[in-house]
């Protein structure tokens, strides 16, 4: 799966938590969604704060764009996750692990590099 097809794909499933998503699908989006921030927060930094009034890369001038791309992409960055764990054959609620400070994200990131599961599983 390219670059391109992994994001159209996480777009179109913006609400679906149900199924399975690869291991490329999953590390793609992740990618496009680090580099759009690096990007919106340059934005944000050059144009965006000086037009509000705001000195360049202040702090005070609240990052608009990233703020609301990061709202934007939260639900399909969840529904992605959950079907990546799908893939490993783990239930979407283990997402909630990530609550437990620290130990949760590793276990979380560590499942997330896993192989798929071989054949179909209990989510297709």
């Amino acid at each position: 799966m390219t670059f391109t097809e992994s994001v159209r794909t996480v777009l179109s499933k913006y609400f679906d938590f149900s199924g399975r998503a690869t291991r490329p699908e999953f590390w793609w989006w992740i990618l496009f969604v680090f580099i759009l921030s690096l990007v919106l927060q340059l934005v944000d930094g050059a144009v965006i704060a000086p037009v509000l009034g705001f000195a360049a890369f202040s702090p005070d001038a609240g990052n608009p764009l990233s703020l609301i791309s990061s709202l934007a992409l939260l639900i399909p960055g969840l529904a992605v996750s959950v079907r990546r764990l799908h893939d490993i054959s783990r239930s979407g609620w283990w997402i909630l692990i990530v609550l437990v400070p620290i130990i949760g994200l590793l276990v979380l990131i560590y499942w997330h590099v896993q192989p798929s599961a071989e054949g179909s599983n209990a989510y297709g």
